[in-house]
């Protein structure tokens, strides 16, 4: 029984890893195929010769995959470890970032499926915040190129039912900079970058929200949210992950608003929200 469910368990980890590398050989021929229909236009001086070459430097190049991307796809090929996330849910982001990349993303987290989403949003920014710093030290190693940063967070779980009442003050509904906000909820210890980056997709799956003492995601939701709203101009795709618990579930309503929300699928949830900086009548949640 014990060799039967050992190799049951590795043909649904092997199912797991072609279906990723699907999805990244998908996005890629996307991006592939559009670059080929919309060449960058060459100066008119240059010679037929020069152009000639360059199409065939190009035609050599252009289609090769790059190293990050190889290592990627031979990572999770063998990897006996599955994605935090399902495919389906995966798969709502996957539509974003290929609709969007390359273009810069925040993710609170780093996990196993963090060298999936760098390479789905290649040629862009991809930036991790990670609680332990233990675990950042072990991918770096590991993923060198990934780009992450550790973070605190005073918050926790046991705390929710106080927060989301403060949330609700005046404090927290005003639109500012989060680092600036006199708000609880606002958190003001991240890199000085991530408050001035303007941020196309947020994924909030982190920090950890599983038990009473966790830090949980009250903060890192109403941050993302609020990064979104005081963003310049445009609108920010946020995502936030395990929204069957209690916390996801009401602090992504409440901050990132019911009627922002585009998609749930299983666990996560995909909000769309708009810059209010160019409407300071905005209602914080629209009505």
């Amino acid at each position: 029984m014990r060799s039967k469910a050992n190799k049951t368990l590795n043909m649904k980890l092997l199912v797991v890893a072609v279906l990723v590398a699907f999805f990244i050989l998908f996005v890629l021929r996307s991006t592939f195929s559009t670059s080929t229909q919309n060449p960058s236009p060459r100066s008119s001086q240059a010679s037929s010769l020069s152009i000639h070459e360059s199409s065939k430097d190009c035609s050599l190049s252009c289609t090769k995959l790059p190293p990050s991307i190889s290592q990627t796809l031979i990572h999770y090929a063998t990897s006996t470890i599955t994605p935090q996330q399902t495919l389906k849910e995966i798969s709502v982001s996957a539509r974003i970032l290929e609709k969007h990349s390359p273009c810069n993303f925040l993710v609170f987290g780093l996990g196993h499926d963090s060298l999936m989403w760098s390479t789905l949003n290649h040629g862009g920014r991809t930036v991790f915040l990670e609680e332990d710093e233990a675990w950042i030290e072990q991918i770096r190693q590991r993923f060198p190129t990934l780009e992450s940063y550790h973070v605190t967070y005073d918050s926790k779980v046991n705390e929710a039912d106080n927060l989301l009442e403060v949330g609700q003050g005046q404090e927290c509904t005003a639109v500012a900079d989060p680092r600036f906000s006199m708000c609880q909820l606002a958190l003001k210890g991240l890199p000085s970058f991530v408050y001035d980056t303007k941020w196309d997709v947020i994924m909030v799956d982190a920090p950890t929200g599983y038990y009473d003492e966790a830090p949980g995601r009250m903060t890192a939701i109403y941050t993302a949210g609020m990064m979104a709203r005081n963003k310049e101009n445009g609108e920010t795709h946020v995502f936030v992950h395990d929204v069957n618990r209690v916390v996801e579930d009401k602090f992504s309503k409440a901050f990132l608003c019911e009627k922002y929300m585009i998609q749930q699928e299983g666990r996560l949830r995909h909000f769309q929200i708009p810059s209010h900086r160019d409407d300071l009548g905005r209602p914080f949640c629209p009505m």
